[in-house]
């Protein structure tokens, strides 16, 4: 079955390092919280704020983490009034024989405010 795992966090800052850090830390809590492998892993989608604009969130995907397999596609979120700002959003697809119910959705920093009904699972 084919299931996704969302996430999202927030950069301190729009630093080359800063952007990495954040989407490591997300994209490694999010592995890790779903047990998953890069042969699990269909593709990748990431969205990130106007704001954030020097790095490209699949970077850590790429050189960190190693997955040279994986399609991976970057996003600019669409600009909302009053919005989250420097957020980094990310959408895993995933071969699996888990349900919806177990998948643990990770959301960091002030992403978290984002999706307050998954925070208590």
């Amino acid at each position: 079955m084919v299931l996704a795992i969302r996430g999202a966090t927030t950069s301190d800052g729009n630093s080359l390092q800063e952007i990495n850090e954040c989407t490591c830390q997300m994209m490694k809590k999010i592995i890790e919280a779903n047990s998953i492998i890069e042969d699990d892993v269909i593709s990748i989608l990431f969205t990130a704020t106007n704001d954030l604009n020097q790095l490209y969130p699949s970077v850590c995907v790429r050189e960190i983490l190693g997955w040279v397999n994986t399609p991976i596609l970057n996003f600019e979120e669409k600009y909302i009034t009053n919005s989250i700002k420097s957020c980094i959003r990310v959408m895993v697809y995933i071969n699996s024989t888990k349900s919806k119910k177990s998948i643990n959705h990770i959301y960091l920093k002030g992403a978290k405010e984002l999706r307050r009904d998954l925070l208590s699972k």
